[in-house]
């Protein structure tokens, strides 16, 4: 408390960015609320009160991120861009950030949350980042069909299958990078899945 008696006033955006780098860099699981108060310099009291659990400080981290360094998939929904273009810039921008050595490496929804301990809340962590995988296959699915509609892609394209490819791909950026994969193979890998979209043209 303050000496006026009122609660600790501390920086919201500061709290979450560093919850964010740590759950980023250790996972969910790995992540104790003692690393959690150290990093956020927040008292389990403020902790609690202005999260309600380690669950809602790993929501409203995730959602920062999501608006921070993990906004880079957005550009799978611009329509401005070419379905193609769209794709392109999403596998390509993603493999910059995800090598990014400014921050952890990887993407925290492909990797905080994918492990549950035994006896952990299904509804909690892992539904957090299930959610945003789920919108971001769901974006690019659209995205060919934009594709499909538009006539860049032929009419009996795999939609399914497309979707999976570049959606697998998408996700297993992050093992290949934790495993020590240059941004340069990637950026190859990316081109080849890109050279499998050509061959769906129309």
């Amino acid at each position: 408390m303050s000496p006026a008696g009122r609660p600790r006033i501390f920086d919201m955006e500061a709290a979450l960015e560093a919850a964010m780098l740590l759950f980023w860099e250790q996972g969910y699981e790995a992540t104790s609320l003692a690393q959690l108060r150290e990093s956020t310099g927040l008292s389990s009291a403020s902790l609690y009160g202005a999260f309600g659990s380690k669950e809602g400080l790993f929501a409203q981290a995730v959602e920062h991120y999501i608006a921070g360094p993990g906004s880079v998939t957005d550009v799978v929904a611009d329509e401005a861009a070419s379905p193609r273009e769209a794709i392109a810039r999403l596998l390509h921008g993603s493999i910059t950030m995800q090598t990014d050595t400014s921050h952890p490496r990887g993407c925290l929804v492909a990797l905080s949350g994918t492990v549950r301990a035994p006896g952990a809340d299904e509804a909690g962590a892992r539904k957090v980042v299930a959610a945003r995988r789920a919108a971001d296959r769901a974006r690019i699915r659209a995205c060919i069909a934009r594709g499909i509609t538009s006539g860049e892609l032929a009419e009996n394209t795999d939609t399914d299958g497309l979707t999976s490819m570049i959606h697998g791909f998408l996700l297993g950026i992050s093992t290949q990078v934790c495993d020590g994969t240059s941004a340069q193979h990637l950026h190859a890998a990316a081109d080849a899945v890109l050279a499998n979209w050509d061959t769906q043209r129309h």
